[in-house]
């Protein structure tokens, strides 16, 4: 968490090294140092303490292959002893921010309802710059975080419009919401029919900041806070974790955190369709035929098929400003999980240097996105006999591509960029815990920071 990173020049010395560079350090370590580290079996790699000669802690050793791995020193505020620590043989900025990001990243724990746990290593920087931004990266990864992990009955699309005026109100945006009924007469109609079951209104969330005389850029998040399937009931293992299922909103809350904390030279647009996919006497059926925000008429194969009908009137209401790019995230198809699993999210866009941008600085900073094709001859599948598209494709091929082409159908031919992301971590890897969990949002981030910073 960020107050684990601290501003100070008063700490126990930490020496980070890569595998590589650990023999020459090592010879040029005291007598004592070098029989400590073989009485102790070190390997050279990991994490090594460094007594002085009273006992006491002089200083500590990490040793990881490469620190081009954002990650690499994600696990150090939990295996380091509770206390404050100072980077005594790095002084690069951006290697700084790297490891403070991921320190700060791999100290996260998400503690709403139990007691605190034991205190943390605490790093120290005293370059200002590296870390404020660390901060502001782990800031943003613990709002995804925490609105993930947070259950749905703590998570409904109230909760959500409050942590987004929240937002808005930090960085003095503009925050409005459709609700209930007023979908129907404001004409977003989808959201009203996915999220007309619930108790809890669904709504549409919409946050403005920025300068209106810079490019526009609209970010859009599937924000449905529990999916039970509606009347094509999930079945319970899969129901298990559908409180990430509005994991596409909380990228979004996320990186429009880090647009404006740095203040970039955009003017920024947050859609956040937020409904519950729940089942009772007014639920939305197999078979029916649905009006959208475009016009288009869908036929629902399948009512656990959602996410893309809450998407596509945010889509449409998104692309009526003909901003200068559109992104959304979704948690939308376990396809794109079979197809890359679950910790590579896969992207889908109509603007091919953008993908390749993406993926490159994804790679650069251990936030690794792969591009999905557009696929145009798999749209027959989504023809309907009765209406203009089906929701959904029966059977188990291309699923997260006919997805995105639904959703293609309704951004026209505004520059676009779909993500389908798990948002969990299903596994503990260093500076990622199991749970909710950002996937891709840096890389965007880094992709917008590239493109208008110099504006």
């Amino acid at each position: 968490m960020s107050d684990v990173l601290a501003a100070g020049q008063q700490g126990i010395p930490l020496t980070i090294l890569e595998s590589s560079d650990f023999p020459r350090w090592l010879g040029q370590q005291a007598d004592g140092v070098k029989a400590w580290l073989e009485a102790c079996a070190y390997s050279g790699k990991g994490v090594q303490l460094l007594p002085a000669a009273d006992g006491s802690l002089q200083g500590a050793l990490f040793v990881c292959d490469s620190l081009d791995d954002m990650f690499a020193c994600g696990e150090l505020a939990n295996q380091l002893p509770a206390a404050d620590y100072i980077i005594d043989n790095i002084c690069d900025t951006d290697q700084l921010i790297s490891i403070a990001f991921a320190w700060g990243a791999g100290a996260y724990r998400f503690e709403r309802y139990v007691k605190p746990g034991k205190p943390q290593a605490r790093l120290l920087l005293a370059d200002s710059g590296a870390l404020a931004y660390a901060r502001q990266l782990v800031t943003a990864t613990r709002h995804v975080r925490d609105l993930v992990n947070t259950p749905a009955a703590d998570m409904m699309p109230q909760h959500l419009a409050a942590a987004l005026e929240t937002l808005a109100k930090e960085f003095g945006a503009q925050f409005s919401q459709v609700v209930g009924d007023e979908l129907l007469s404001e004409n977003y109609p989808m959201i009203h029919a996915v999220g007309r079951a619930s108790a809890h209104a669904p709504r549409l969330l919409d946050l403005r900041w920025g300068d209106e005389k810079h490019p526009l850029v609209t970010l859009v998040g599937k924000g449905v806070c529990f999916d039970s399937g509606g009347l094509d009931l999930k079945p319970a293992d899969a129901m298990r974790t559908m409180k990430k299922d509005m994991g596409g909103a909380a990228h979004v809350v996320g990186l429009a955190y880090l647009i404006m904390a740095q203040k970039l030279p955009v003017r920024l647009r947050v859609l956040i369709p937020a409904v519950e996919n729940a089942v009772s006497a007014d639920s939305f059926r197999p078979g029916d035929v649905l009006n959208t925000r475009k016009g288009s008429t869908v036929e629902i194969d399948n009512t656990d098929a959602e996410g893309r009908l809450v998407l596509c009137d945010a889509l449409t209401e998104a692309v009526s400003e003909k901003p200068e790019l559109v992104i959304d995230f979704a948690t939308l198809t376990g396809a794109c999980r079979v197809a890359l699993g679950t910790e590579l999210p896969g992207f889908f866009t109509n603007q091919m240097q953008l993908a390749s941008d993406l993926m490159q600085v994804g790679q650069r900073i251990t936030d690794p996105v792969w591009n999905l094709p557009l696929h145009k001859a798999y749209s027959d599948s989504l023809k309907s006999e009765i209406a203009d598209l089906v929701n959904s494709v029966p059977g188990p091929f291309g699923g997260a591509i006919t997805a995105a082409l639904y959703l293609e159908h309704f951004v026209d031919n505004t520059p676009w960029v779909h993500f389908d992301v798990m948002a969990w971590n299903r596994r503990k890897l260093p500076g990622r815990p199991l749970g909710g969990e950002a996937m891709g949002m840096r890389a965007v981030f880094a992709y917008l920071q590239n493109r208008y910073a110099a504006l």
